[in-house]
Parts: C-alpha cells; sequence; structure tokens
C-alpha cells in the first residue's frame, strides 16, 4: 500500500477556542448553512454534552493548518453528529474517514453505544462514508434544511464496534 503523505501529516486532536476561527473558515466552504463562530465556542466552552475534534495538517513540527473538524453531542448512550466537514484541498485523503472514526471510537468511552446523524438527500457522498461505518438509513426529515428544503435523511449506526473504528482511524 502507498502512504499517503498527507493522511500521513495529519492528526486528530481535541479543537480549541483557538481553532474556531478556522473551523467555521472551513464549515462555511463546505455548508450553504455554517455554524456561527459563536456556535462553536459555545459548544466548547459551556455544552458538556458536546465532544469536537479537529484535523491538523502538520506542515513541520512549529507548523500546522487545521484541515477537518466534527462536532457530536452524546444524548443518553447515542453519538450524535451534528456536523463534520474537511477543507476541499484537503479531501480524498481519508480525513473525514479518520475524524469520524475517531470520534466515534472516543464516544464509546463516554458510553456510547449507538450513533446517529442526519444528511442533506442529495450529499451521497457523505452517505458512502457512512454506510462505510454501517449507518443504515432509518428515516427522513422532511424539508429540514432551511436554504433549500431539502429533506435529510436520518442514519443510525445501532452498535458501535471499537475494534473497526480503531482499523478505520488509520492514515
Amino acid at each position: 500500500m502507498i502512504e499517503d503523505p498527507v493522511a500521513s501529516a495529519v492528526v486528530i486532536r481535541t479543537m480549541r477556542l483557538a481553532d474556531v476561527e478556522a473551523v467555521h473558515a472551513i464549515d462555511a466552504l463546505s455548508f450553504s448553512m455554517p455554524w456561527t463562530e459563536r456556535s462553536y465556542r459555545f459548544e466548547i466552552t459551556e455544552n458538556h454534552s458536546a465532544s469536537l475534534w479537529v484535523a491538523e495538517h502538520r506542515l513541520s513540527e512549529t507548523e500546522a493548518r487545521i484541515v477537518g473538524m466534527i462536532a457530536t453531542w452524546l444524548i443518553l448512550d447515542e453519538a450524535h453528529i451534528g456536523t463534520i466537514a474537511v477543507h476541499p484541498d484537503f479531501r480524498k485523503h481519508g480525513i473525514g474517514r479518520r475524524l469520524l472514526a475517531h470520534c466515534l471510537y472516543e464516544m464509546i468511552s463516554k458510553g456510547a453505544t449507538e450513533a446517529m446523524l442526519e444528511v442533506r438527500r442529495s450529499n451521497v457522498e457523505a452517505q458512502r462514508l457512512y454506510a462505510r461505518f454501517g449507518f443504515e438509513i432509518v428515516g427522513f426529515r422532511p424539508r429540514y434544511y432551511r436554504d433549500n428544503g431539502e429533506d435529510a435523511l436520518l442514519m443510525n449506526l445501532k452498535m458501535l464496534d471499537k475494534d473497526a473504528l480503531k482499523r478505520l482511524d488509520q492514515p
């Protein structure tokens, strides 16, 4: 297997307040309805159910760039994926897969036994990623997205498996 130099230089770590500006920029590049910087700050500092991570591309020992992010809430024993995105310049390197795997792996240690998310009906690429993890479509929310009235598909992963997630969290 040929090693991807981008993927091998990416580290997943907990999001910090100093990351919010870069995270918001990725969100704005990725979605028509991005979260506000204030929302990210709230999730980091106020929401005890929230867990947020970033993918950091290490350019050198002293220089790094935030290239992806994920935000999750633990609701009872369910990890709810609130948002996930990778900077357009860094897509197709497995960063989204690693973010999702890392997040779900960590959520198991916090008590999660299953996971849930909403995804745009038109976002087939994201649906493929989620299906790779075992997420299944269990319903939909009509006209969920305010920007264009698009439906959201509800996807659920019934059984979180630490061993499978660890394998998916590799460059």
